[in-house]
């Protein structure tokens, strides 16, 4: 039961939206916290940001809020009073605002960070699945669904990542996922160019295998998918840990070749050898249907960054980059994804496609399998996915937001 206030705060809301023309969104979080992705997305689609160096006013109207968990330093609450949205019980009432129907434009699912058990594979059990289905029930019992984001991978398990695919096609409504690493800024700027020839391709990276490795595959992806003929997607898998990772390293001459030029396009990397300071490495192999072979590599105390190098066919180097993310508060590469999530929600399409996370989550689906079965090689026919990049790719391409301010 919805309190007095909370029904008024409801009807102000719904009201201001109205006067103001603005597409609405519902916000269902899993934990909001300071720097927690809630807060780095959630907070600029509140208050604002700076996007190709202007100062923007939220383009959608936030109407209300579902938080999963709320820790002690919770912000949810306090942000939600500051900006008279309504918070509610339960998923259906967040997109309901209390009523019997979806009441607005679009949903926003952010299920990153809480206190989330782990499974025997180590995977984080964040509930994105849990939540976007009951997202998806308020749409099939309203007979219409609006376009949604969800962060990150769709899910950690490649059934049920597949299952909220294809209610986006069923129910037919856009769906938007995946982090802002694809649409960072790169130093130097590189575009692929659409129908290149590659062979090979490399990315490094450095973090937590599950988390950070998702960026990794994503940053592989969202460069090899402009690749002559286009994604046609991925034949096997397998994750290489410790020493075997220098083995198969020196047996794939192409792979040392691109791991040297990734690593020199590091803007935060440490002085010596790599093998003496990586002393856990792991490597992502990955084998695409169309031929072309990839690696990623974890090198956790040689590199606090993300790096591509790939091998184009007429180009003598290789082409490289460095994934650029902007350190400290406010984070302004989220300043890139709030822009693309607030387009989707207003012009009813994605701004870029949901294959590339879909993908990309069977990849690490398949990866931390592979670990868990001690390193073995993984066919997967499920990952026969096949789609089309944009034609221009949407990375950041302006100056980067102020830091320390909520941009």
């Amino acid at each position: 039961m919805l309190s007095k206030l909370t029904r008024r705060q409801a009807l102000g809301a719904f009201a201001a939206a109205a006067a103001s023309a603005k597409k609405t969104v519902a916000m269902i979080i899993t934990e909001y916290r300071t720097n927690a992705h809630a807060d780095v997305i959630g907070t600029r689609l509140l208050e604002g940001y700076e996007y190709n160096g202007k100062r923007l006013e939220p383009r959608v109207k936030v109407m209300s809020m579902f938080t999963d968990q709320k820790p002690r330093n919770d912000m949810s609450v306090a942000m939600a009073a500051k900006h008279n949205v309504p918070m509610y019980n339960t998923v259906r009432e967040a997109l309901t605002l209390g009523g019997d129907k979806l009441a607005v434009d679009g949903v926003v699912l952010i299920g990153e960070h809480g206190t989330y058990p782990y499974n025997e594979k180590l995977q984080h059990l964040y509930p994105r699945y849990e939540l976007f289905s009951q997202v998806v029930d308020v749409y099939k019992s309203s007979g219409r669904s609006v376009p949604t984001f969800c962060d990150k991978h769709l899910s950690v398990d490649w059934v049920k990542a597949k299952q909220m695919y294809d209610w986006s096609h069923a129910l037919k409504f856009p769906l938007l996922a995946g982090s802002s690493l694809p649409i960072c800024w790169r130093k130097p700027a590189v575009e692929i160019p659409l129908g290149s020839k590659m062979k090979h391709a490399v990315t490094a990276f450095y973090g937590g295998l599950e988390a950070y490795g998702f960026h990794s595959l994503e940053m592989l992806q969202v460069m090899v998918e402009r690749r002559a003929g286009g994604e046609t997607g991925v034949n096997s898998v397998q994750l290489l840990e410790g020493k075997p990772v220098w083995e198969w390293t020196d047996a794939n001459p192409w792979a040392a070749k691109l791991l040297d030029a990734a690593v020199a396009r590091s803007l935060q990397r440490k002085a010596g050898e790599l093998r003496a300071n990586v002393t856990k490495p792991a490597v992502i192999l990955v084998e695409y249907k169309d031929g072309l072979r990839a690696a990623s590599y974890m090198l956790n105390g040689q590199i606090n960054d993300f790096n591509f190098a790939g091998e184009i066919e007429g180009r003598p180097e290789p082409v490289s980059t460095c994934f650029w993310l902007q350190p400290g508060r406010f984070y302004g590469h989220f300043s890139n994804l709030v822009h693309f999530i607030e387009e989707t929600v207003i012009t009813g399409q994605a701004q870029y496609p949901v294959e590339r996370t879909l993908l990309t989550t069977g990849l690490v689906a398949a990866m931390m399998e592979s670990g868990w079965r001690n390193g073995k090689r993984l066919e997967t026919p499920h990952l026969q996915i096949a789609y089309t990049a944009p034609k221009r790719d949407p990375y950041a391409r302006g100056p980067e937001p102020t830091p320390e301010k909520p941009a």
